[in-house]
Order: structure tokens, then C-alpha cells, then sequence
């Protein structure tokens, strides 16, 4: 990669205070990267963009990028091997690079590539946000979750983590069997479970707000999302104990859904 290109880069991870040697879980839109690489003249792609940060990171950081994908839930077979990613082309970048593992989650899945490979290898958690989760090593380790170009509302499922531990009252657990190609080829029905939403109350996830508090309390670090690169980054543990605060001052409807 070019000079140019690498400096671009990098100077994208310092502005959302990402550090070497993290264990960052990373939701991202590459999009306007790529236009801005246009514009500018430079030549990056997005094995560019995943290799960078991969350097950036260095030998003790770990990347976290989610797979998710809610075929499972709607009766279609996944395949541990094989199933793409709905995340965006960088998580791709990611679930096909050797070296990387895949969590077991049919729906919640991630890859993992770095130094704490380990601690997710073999993880196949049945809830996707439970306590047995990749959320939960996540916030036990004490990593960061970083967010490029996307708002809360479409990148911060961490939240619904800390909803499972407290087992709030406007979601629930509900159980989805379907076909589980595993590693080895082999073909199980399995069933695997989620905290979802209670749709017969009318809860709908709503949770700018969560991320509008976040900023105000000088929790979030980096930039605000916008038509530039915006990254930004946190840790889970003040995370947790923000989004815990509010579940536990019964303020959740202000911050985390709201009712149709």
C-alpha cells in the first residue's frame, strides 16, 4: 500500500482512539473510506482497510469484526464454513482471512483474528447475547468497541448484552431450531437462543439516545458520524456500567426503546 494510503489510514485509527495492543470489536460502513480514496487519489481497497488496522493493532491486539446474519432465524441452514456475513464487505475481508476463527452463534457470529485468538476459539454460545457470549469475553478482558460511519442504532448490539444480564421486562427469550452445518461438514439440528424485543407490547429498539448520553458524559472518544469519517471508540467496562445505570434507574424507555 501506498505511503499516502498508509498514513490515511492510520491517522483514521488515532482519531478514534484506537490504541496498539486492543482487543477492539469493530462495527463499520468502509463506504465513505472508499470514496474519500477517490478523492484523494489513493488507492485503497477494503483488504487495505482490514490489513491496516490489523498492523495498526500489532502483534498483542485482537480485531473482533461481527457475522452476523438472521437467515437462521427465518428456517434457512447455516454453515459454519460457508455462511457470508450481512455486516458489510470488511467483516468478509475478515471471515475469510486465514488465521481468523468464527464463534458458533448462528446469528451472533464473529471473527477473531489476533493475540486472543484463543479465548474465542471454540465459543458457541447459545444465546447471542448471554453471558457465554463473544460480549461477555469482550467486556471480562475489558476491550473496546469501536463504531465507523454508523450510528447507534445500527451498530451498538452490545447494548442488548447488558439487557440479557439484567433480563429486562420488555424483551424476552425465544428459541430458533434449524440446520447447523458444523466445521466438519457435518449436518445438526440445533437450537440457539435470543433476548428479543416484545413485540406485542410494541417495543422497538431506539437507542440514539443511549449514544447521544455516551457522548455527552465524555464517554465515547473520536468523532461524531457523519458524511466525513466518523470514528469513535469505547470501553466496554464504562459501557457496561453506563447502559447497567441506566436499566437499573428504571430509565430504560428514555434511552433503549420505545413503545409504537
Amino acid at each position: 500500500m501506498a505511503y499516502g494510503s498508509s498514513n490515511y489510514l492510520i491517522n483514521l485509527w488515532k482519531s478514534g482512539y484506537i490504541h496498539r495492543g486492543d482487543t477492539l470489536l469493530l462495527h463499520c460502513d468502509i463506504r465513505q473510506v472508499l470514496r474519500n480514496s477517490i478523492r484523494l487519489h489513493l488507492n485503497i481497497s477494503p483488504k487495505n482497510i482490514f490489513e491496516s488496522l490489523i498492523e495498526y493493532l500489532g502483534p498483542n491486539g485482537t480485531l473482533l469484526l461481527p457475522l452476523f446474519n438472521f437467515g437462521f432465524a427465518h428456517g434457512v441452514k447455516f454453515d459454519i464454513n460457508l455462511t457470508k456475513s450481512e455486516m458489510g464487505v470488511l467483516s468478509e475481508v475478515g471471515r475469510n482471512t486465514s488465521g481468523s476463527i468464527r464463534t458458533g452463534h448462528p446469528i451472533y457470529s464473529f471473527a477473531v483474528i489476533g493475540n486472543q485468538v484463543n479465548l474465542f476459539n471454540g465459543i458457541d454460545n447459545f444465546s447471542g447475547y448471554g453471558d457465554d457470549s463473544p460480549f461477555s469475553i469482550l467486556h471480562k478482558i475489558e476491550g473496546k468497541i469501536a463504531v465507523l460511519n454508523l450510528p447507534d442504532q445500527k451498530s451498538m448490539t452490545f447494548y442488548h448484552y447488558v439487557e440479557e444480564c439484567r433480563n429486562v421486562t420488555y424483551r424476552y427469550h425465544k428459541k430458533f431450531t434449524g440446520d447447523y452445518v458444523e466445521s466438519n461438514g457435518n449436518v445438526a439440528q440445533r437450537t440457539y437462543g435470543l433476548f428479543v424485543r416484545d413485540l406485542d407490547r410494541g417495543i422497538i429498539t431506539d437507542v440514539n439516545r443511549m449514544g447521544d448520553r455516551l457522548w455527552n458524559l465524555g464517554l465515547y472518544k473520536g468523532n461524531v458520524h457523519d458524511k466525513n469519517e466518523g470514528l469513535r471508540s469505547i470501553e466496554t467496562v464504562k459501557l457496561f456500567n453506563e447502559v447497567d445505570k441506566v436499566i437499573l434507574s428504571g430509565d430504560s424507555i428514555n434511552y433503549l426503546y420505545r413503545i409504537a
